[in-house]
């Protein structure tokens, strides 16, 4: 365990001092979120409605935040399929290291530069009228859900590089993978006003869950309650789908690591 401790903060490491030489990849995980939150906040606010007649900059953060720790799976998609083109896996096996050890220090410097764009957006997003108004407890437990989300969707994207192993068809995949998950939620729009059967999957989706669970622990406007399991119970359910999610993703991708670098 400390063999694989050691490795793993060595490649992480290594992951984040080739950010800092190319400070270009930090644009993806702070301007974008920013003009997000600006445009959501500004340009759909005034047209928006929400339930209760709550405050729409405020229903939105969790919808946005939620949105960026799932587009970490094109991110570390996209570094693991480099790293297999340009050989750095064939040198990773050739060391006495642990598998777990590559994949995790990736996943873990993918995760910092995601828990950068939280506190890029928890900055702009209180500026523009955000607030979380229950408890430091229960706002920090709002954040820690994020970022179990992100982390798992870091070690998503890395099982996808894995497997295809094209940059370019990563890229395609994983926003193909992003949008519907996104957008079939509650992220931006109250479900109530949809047709029942996409209300239905809405209430269903994964990222509902974390969405809904996000505005209860921040005190945020939410939507109308439904029946559904996970609307009822959000933060259960959350932990519920990461836990399920980790216990199948984490051996696959280890498996598809070991598959691709033996090609």
């Amino acid at each position: 365990m400390s063999e694989l401790v050691n490795d793993t903060m060595a490649l992480t490491g290594r992951h984040l001092r080739h950010i800092v030489r190319v400070p270009e990849k930090l644009i993806g995980v702070t301007i974008a979120p920013v003009v997000m939150v600006l445009v959501f906040g500004y340009l759909f606010g005034s047209a928006m409605s929400v339930p209760a007649g709550g405050n729409y900059r405020e229903y939105i953060m969790g919808g946005i935040f939620t949105q960026v720790m799932l587009s970490a799976v094109g991110t570390s998609a996209a570094g693991v399929a480099d790293d297999l083109q340009n050989g750095l896996v064939d040198r990773f096996r050739s060391l006495p290291m642990s598998r777990y050890a590559v994949l995790l220090g990736r996943t873990v410097s993918d995760l910092a530069m995601t828990a950068l764009s939280c506190v890029v957006m928890a900055v702009v997003g209180t500026l523009i009228g955000w607030r979380a108004h229950n408890s430091i407890g229960e706002t920090l437990l709002g954040f820690g859900l994020l970022l179990l989300l992100g982390f798992t969707m870091c070690w998503v994207g890395a099982l996808i590089g894995l497997v295809v192993r094209s940059p370019e068809a990563v890229n395609t995949l994983s926003t193909l993978m992003v949008l519907p998950f996104a957008f079939l939620s509650n992220a931006f729009v109250p479900p109530d006003g949809l047709p029942r059967w996409l209300q239905v999957i809405t209430e269903w989706n994964p990222i509902s869950a974390v969405v809904s669970a996000c505005r209860e622990l921040w005190g945020n406007p939410s939507q109308p309650v439904s029946d559904a399991l996970p609307a009822q119970h959000p933060v259960a359910a959350s932990l519920l789908i990461f836990g399920v999610l980790f216990c199948v993703i984490v051996p696959l991708a280890a498996r598809a690591y070991h598959r691709a670098a033996a090609r």
